[in-house]
Order: structure tokens, then C-alpha cells, then sequence
């Protein structure tokens, strides 16, 4: 870096494009890592880097070597390991931004908008200036002329800004958020403190905090849901698939799941309950009850508009399942299913029971899970109906359900996918599958 005085505001640096010495980009910045001192101003440590994959990993401060607007440069490779907050480290833009401070010349308290860091002559840089909008003062008119007021001030010009003042608002933290898929939301809940991550999943919607749950750890997920008032938490299994509000209750204490249960809507509590009577590693124990389903004498468009709903996931808009009725399962009996792509093909106003798919496969309830993986795999399925001995419909299984039992039970929680080498060995996954099976 140069030896000239420099600055920086984090909130303006965010989104700045990192490259490395050769001049490839790697990431983007979307936070800068500070430690309080104990005297003088917070010491920038480091930079929070968003990578492809959404994954957030740790740039050290010392391996930048310049920060000029538009480019960060940094030297050498980043480490990949997710990023995880250090005891007594702090996030400019997640912790101190819209933090309440109060200004010491006696005129009131403000809210910080931005930070600026200076490099001091060790090329240490430091949090050097707040910019802050002032509260509202007065009453009448006076209130509205001060409404809105920006200053820029010294950081030793305030108090609260470390340690004592409210956190920023769970609701301002989520915004700057809102466009993260489920799975990239779920990451960044990992890396929150247990009341940081307990205010932030109050401020989600009903449907938003089920599809993040969903991609949490056990452990994590169990915290979350206990500590939420119970009426709230019932509320959020409602709205999930009902596989995984089941696999979910099964892991909280037995007593918090029936109490759950029974603040559920009674509809999906008993789709919970039948499944949490089937073993984990079963068909039963894998399949959603809620696939899409129609009577014979249903046109195609009818059913290309289920399909298009946004809620559904791909893998289970794949496929329209053919009953008799009653078309709630479990139903009466499957006579086949039709895949989107052959719908496309064909009339409007056809009835969807004139074109069954002539290959019909199934699984039966108790299948394992080593056989209903190798049955998809030698069939290229993505999904696959689950029956009775009656040959009526009781669910369906994804191939995002069976990936989901087939890997190791922590890989949410590895910083490093495995490395694979050459083509993946089905063969391989199922043994691996049915050993996982039998050992439970």
C-alpha cells in the first residue's frame, strides 16, 4: 500500500470487486472484520469476501496491498474456509451501521450510516469517522427541519458506539439480505451469535424461515425452533413440506414436538405424524405426502398451470401423478404419471389420462434407502411415487430428498465440498446408502 495518508467508508466499499495480483477477480467485499482496543480506535483485522458459491470467506488486512475505489488488490491465494466471527471481533457493516450512538457535544443521539477507516503511519487502518444521521428533536415544525440531518464526526465524538448500545435492528439486518437464496441465508445464521441469529429468524416470514430451516444443521435448527414462542414455531412447520417438518420434530425433545403438534393445523399434523411413524431410511420415511396430483379426466392445461406454481420445487413440479379418487394421499389407486416435458408436447384440452407414461416405476412404503437410491439412479429419475400394497399413491420421493440421507449427516456444516475424481460411482452410493441404513 502507499505510504500516503488513505481512507475508506465500509458501507461504500461493499460490493467492491477483490482481484489478485494478476489481476483476476476473486470475490466481492461485503463486510470489514474491526477489533475494539482497549485504548485508541477499532483496528481493521480483515475483510468478509464473497466468493462464487456465496460462500464468505476471511481476506486478511495484511494481504491487501491496495483499496482504491472500484478494485481491492490482494496478494497470494484466499483461504476458503468459511468465515466465522472471532471473540471480541466486530462487523462494520452488520454490527455497527444504524447503531444508536449519542454525541458528546450535549446536541442528542444519532444513527451511524457509515464508518471510515484511515491507515495510520504504522499502516494500521483504523476506524477514523462516522457518518450519522441525527434523531429526531423538537416538536411541530422544528422536528421536521431537523429530520434528516447528516454529519460526519470524529469516532471519539460519540459514545455507544462499542458494547453498550442496542444492535443494529434484526429488520435493517435482513434487508441487506433479502435477495440470498435459503441456503446462502442459512450460512450466514451459522455465523450470528445464538441472540443475533434468534432476532433475525423473528423478523423472517412464516414460509422464509421454513425453507432456511431447512437448510441448518440439527443442532441449529433445534435452537432455533426451541427458543421461538411455541405458537410461532408451530406455525412455521405448517408451511413446510411435510418430510421435513417431520424430520424436524423428530429431532426437538419429545415433549416440545407434541406440543407443536398439536398447535399445528390438524390437516398437516397428521401428514407429520404418519410420517415420523416410518423409519428415516425408508421410502416412507423419505417421501413428501403433498405431490401433485389428478384425476384422469383432467385436461393438460390444468395441470401445466399446477406446475408453473413458483412454490413448488423442480424437482417435484417433474411430475403429475394419475389417481382415482380420493386425490389427497393416501389416494385411490395410481394408474401413472406424466412428466412436464410430455405435457408441453400434447393439446391443451387433452385429458391428461390418455397419455401416461408407458415406464411405470414405484417403490413400495418400507423400500430402504439403498434400493429406492439404485432404483433412481439405473432409471434417471428425479422423483418416484411411493405406494401401498393396494397400489395407492402414498407420497413421492425427490432426488433432493435421497441426496439429502445419502450424504454425511454434517455436510451443511463442512467448509470444503469432497473432492471428486472422474465419474461418480452409483454403484458405490447405494452400498454406501444401505450400510447407512442398516446401521440405524
Amino acid at each position: 500500500m502507499s505510504t500516503s495518508p488513505q481512507r475508506f467508508f465500509a458501507a461504500r466499499l461493499a460490493g467492491t470487486v477483490v482481484f489478485d495480483p494478476i489481476g483476476e477477480p476473486v470475490g466481492k467485499i461485503r463486510d470489514v472484520v474491526v477489533l475494539p482496543q482497549a485504548r485508541g480506535a477499532a483496528r481493521a483485522v480483515g475483510f468478509v469476501v464473497e466468493v462464487p458459491g456465496k460462500r464468505r470467506v476471511f481476506l486478511p488486512v495484511t494481504r491487501v496491498t491496495s483499496i482504491t475505489p472500484g478494485q481491492v488488490i490482494s496478494s497470494g491465494l484466499l483461504n476458503m474456509r468459511r468465515f466465522e466471527k472471532r471473540s471480541g471481533e466486530m462487523l462494520v457493516i452488520a454490527d455497527l451501521l444504524d447503531r444508536t450512538v449519542t454525541l458528546l457535544d450535549g446536541s442528542g443521539q444519532a444513527t451511524v450510516q457509515d464508518v471510515a477507516l484511515d491507515q495510520n503511519r504504522h499502516r494500521d487502518w483504523e476506524l477514523s469517522k462516522l457518518h450519522v444521521r441525527r434523531a429526531k428533536t423538537g416538536s411541530g415544525l422544528t422536528k421536521l427541519v431537523s429530520r434528516g440531518e447528516t454529519l460526519t464526526v470524529d469516532v471519539d465524538a460519540v459514545s455507544g458506539l462499542h458494547g453498550t448500545q442496542a444492535e443494529q435492528s434484526a429488520a435493517l439486518l435482513l434487508a441487506s439480505y433479502q435477495d440470498l437464496k435459503p441456503a446462502d441465508l442459512g450460512e450466514i445464521l451459522q455465523e450470528l451469535d445464538a441472540k443475533r441469529r434468534l432476532e433475525l429468524a423473528e423478523e423472517l416470514s412464516d414460509d422464509r424461515l421454513a425453507d432456511v430451516l431447512e437448510e441448518l444443521p440439527e443442532d441449529t435448527r433445534v435452537e432455533v425452533l426451541t427458543r421461538l414462542q411455541a405458537s410461532r414455531a408451530a406455525d412455521v412447520l405448517d408451511v413446510m413440506d411435510p418430510d421435513d417438518a417431520a424430520d424436524i420434530v423428530q429431532e426437538l425433545p419429545h415433549d416440545l414436538a407434541e406440543e407443536l403438534l398439536e398447535l399445528m393445523e390438524p390437516e398437516e399434523a397428521e401428514d407429520v405424524r404418519r410420517l415420523m411413524a416410518y423409519d428415516e431410511y425408508t421410502a416412507g420415511g423419505m417421501m413428501t405426502t403433498e405431490p401433485l396430483i389428478v384425476a384422469p379426466e383432467t385436461p393438460v392445461a390444468h395441470c401445466l398451470a399446477m406446475i408453473s406454481r413458483e412454490e413448488l420445487s423442480p424437482a417435484l413440479a417433474a411430475t403429475v401423478h394419475v389417481c382415482r379418487s380420493p386425490l389427497e394421499t393416501p389416494t385411490g389407486r395410481l394408474l401413472g404419471i406424466v412428466h412436464f416435458q410430455h405435457l408441453l408436447r400434447e393439446r391443451p384440452d387433452r385429458p391428461v389420462g390418455e397419455i401416461l407414461d408407458a415406464d411405470r416405476h414405484t417403490v413400495p412404503v418400507h423400500m430402504p434407502l439403498s434400493g429406492v437410491t439404485r432404483e433412481m439412479a439405473t432409471y434417471n429419475l428425479v422423483s418416484i411415487p411411493v405406494v401401498d400394497d393396494e397400489g395407492r399413491l402414498l407420497g413421492a420421493i425427490t432426488v433432493d430428498d435421497v441426496l439429502d440421507h445419502v450424504l454425511p449427516e454434517d455436510w451443511r456444516e463442512q467448509d470444503e465440498p469432497p473432492a471428486l475424481t472422474g465419474q461418480i460411482d452409483l454403484a458405490e452410493i447405494s452400498r454406501a446408502a444401505g450400510a447407512r441404513g442398516t446401521a440405524r
